[in-house]
């Protein structure tokens, strides 16, 4: 996994408002069939991250961890955020991609 390749997918995303961050709002994504991608930090709680686990299993949503919530939040723009979802197919098959190019955060 290329992080510094990921942040920069994610910062984009952001700026064109193809991002949504936040349990809830994650959550809300995914059940509404807008999540393309889920990224949940490596330091949020485990009930979190089974929660988002099984989520995305139903939902058929691609999920990852990366980073720690800290990170992830200073990303997107925002504070601390454990879960964030992509709403774009391009930024997202970008994301994934370099998800599956191996592993390094």
């Amino acid at each position: 996994m290329n992080a510094e390749k990921i942040v920069g997918y994610l910062g984009l995303a952001t700026k064109a408002g193809k991002v949504t961050s936040g349990e809830f709002m994650t959550e809300k994504a995914v059940k509404e069939g807008k999540a393309k991608i889920v990224i949940v930090a490596e330091d949020a709680s485990d009930n979190t991250k089974k929660m988002f686990r099984n989520m995305c299993e139903y939902y058929h949503v691609p999920m990852f961890t990366m980073c720690k919530k800290e990170q992830l939040g200073h990303v997107i723009g925002k504070q601390f955020r454990a879960s964030v979802a992509v709403l774009d197919d391009g930024f997202s098959k970008a994301i994934m991609k370099q998800f599956e190019n191996g592993k390094d955060c």
